[in-house]
């Protein structure tokens, strides 16, 4: 890499890079430069833009796009043939997507209930998948994620682009080679102003809609007018709140800065503090993680209110030597005194994130952010709000994240699934 970065320092010393570095050469598809055939599952407005973003690299055909709802993956496959693939196929079913062995990728953009679940999949379908953030919906969906790619020597990638960003490896680099010394603190905000979700009344599902399709693995529940098509994030039978949605990707930050694996302790706080309507997930959300070598991480979520304009950063790394801030794309350092060190700025977006996916798929390099480590941090959004929902502080195993002692909050570990649907490797 350019700018001096060693990537050695914070990615190839960790035995899970390894196992992908192993996993690409297994999975090496047609050579350096070799054509790829990628199946886009989700259309919305991220799985369009991943779709138009895979078609316009080299030697990529997306041949699939796919959504339960009609009306999104028609208009998916038009941004596509706009994006240069005349012959692109929408379908409605993710298993034809499988079924294809020309195919070697599955992009997973659908909604957090299947993310996991299609992953495992696909690996077994014998395809290589990048999937979006959170990589799971459950704790146990991540683990078994992770086994599935190791049985099936497939590459899994998660959609947490800033792992590509240069800027950022530089950041984390400077944090975990000690240049603010000691890092034992990092916090992380999101920030936004969602409006009311109101109140949503039982109807039939429009008329575009397959909706069972969509429910998949999660046990079917009747239709409601305010689930879709992004509201079923503050839902739990679908989705995990801002914490999965917008934490994942800070809090990834924060435990590859600090170089932890998982937390001995996780306590939560918060509600639904602005509105009062059928949202269940709270907009108001602080979570404080500790973990081994007296390092702790929090995170605070606002999904209704922004703080004064000028203030706020993305993470926050504190140590006995100064302080290191990510904001945007890049970073600043301060010593103790506050005076500010070094202001670096980068650029980011998704292309490099896709790119290093593509190029560990042609067995060239490996993964900036393989299941292992994308399960890591997922564990933490989903330990946050299972300390959330059950209102109290968990004890947890430093070996795997696992909750010890708690049968009710252990519960939360694995969900019901509708019939057939249950993930195995």
């Amino acid at each position: 890499m350019s700018d001096g970065i060693n990537r050695r320092h914070f990615l190839g010393a960790t035995a899970a890079a390894g196992v992908a570095a192993g996993l690409a050469s297994a999975g090496a598809q047609g050579g350096a430069n070799g054509r790829l055939v990628v199946g886009i599952m989700g259309t919305g407005g991220r799985g369009t833009g991943l779709a138009t973003t895979f078609q316009q690299q080299a030697n990529v055909e997306v041949a699939y796009v796919c959504d339960p709802d009609r009306t999104r993956v028609d208009r998916a496959a038009d941004a596509v043939r706009k994006a240069g693939n005349a012959n692109v196929r929408a379908v409605s079913d993710f298993r034809r997507i499988l079924d294809d062995k020309s195919v070697d990728i599955l992009v997973c953009a659908a909604c957090n209930h299947w993310h996991a679940p299609a992953t495992i999949l696909a690996c077994a379908a014998n395809k290589h998948v990048y999937v979006e953030k959170p990589c799971s919906y459950t704790p146990r969906e991540g683990e078994i994620a992770v086994q599935a790619a190791g049985k099936h020597k497939r590459l899994v990638q998660m959609g947490n682009q800033r792992r590509t960003w240069p800027r950022i490896i530089e950041a984390i680099d400077e944090v975990r080679k000690g240049t603010i010394g000691r890092a034992y603190l990092a916090q992380a905000w999101y920030l936004n102003t969602r409006p009311t979700i109101g109140r949503g009344k039982e109807a039939a599902p429009p008329n575009d809609l397959d909706y069972n399709l969509w429910q998949g693995p999660a046990p079917h529940r009747p239709f409601h007018t305010n689930y879709l098509h992004y509201n079923w994030h503050w839902f739990w039978h679908w989705g995990n709140g801002e914490l999965g949605n917008n934490g994942i990707h800070m809090l990834d930050l924060c435990r590859w800065g600090l170089d932890v694996e998982f937390p001995i302790r996780v306590t939560s706080m918060g509600g639904r503090y602005r509105f009062q309507d059928d949202q269940e997930t709270p907009d108001t959300h602080l979570v404080a993680f500790d973990f081994p070598g007296r390092k702790s991480i929090t995170w605070e979520g606002l999904s209704c209110n922004r703080l004064p304009a000028g203030q706020g950063a993305d993470v926050m790394f504190f140590g006995d030597n100064g302080t290191l801030v990510i904001d945007g794309n890049g970073y600043k350092v301060f010593n103790q005194d506050r005076k500010e060190l070094r202001s670096v700025s980068g650029a980011g977006g998704d292309v490099s994130h896709i790119r290093n996916f593509l190029d560990a798929c042609r067995g060239n390099g490996r993964l900036t952010s393989n299941i292992e480590e994308a399960h890591k941090s997922t564990l933490m959004c989903h330990l946050g709000n299972i300390a959330y929902r059950v209102g109290r502080a968990l004890e947890c195993d430093p070996k795997d994240g696992h909750i010890l002692q708690d049968k009710q909050a252990a519960a939360y570990w694995t969900r019901e699934y509708a019939k057939g649907w249950e993930p195995r490797v």
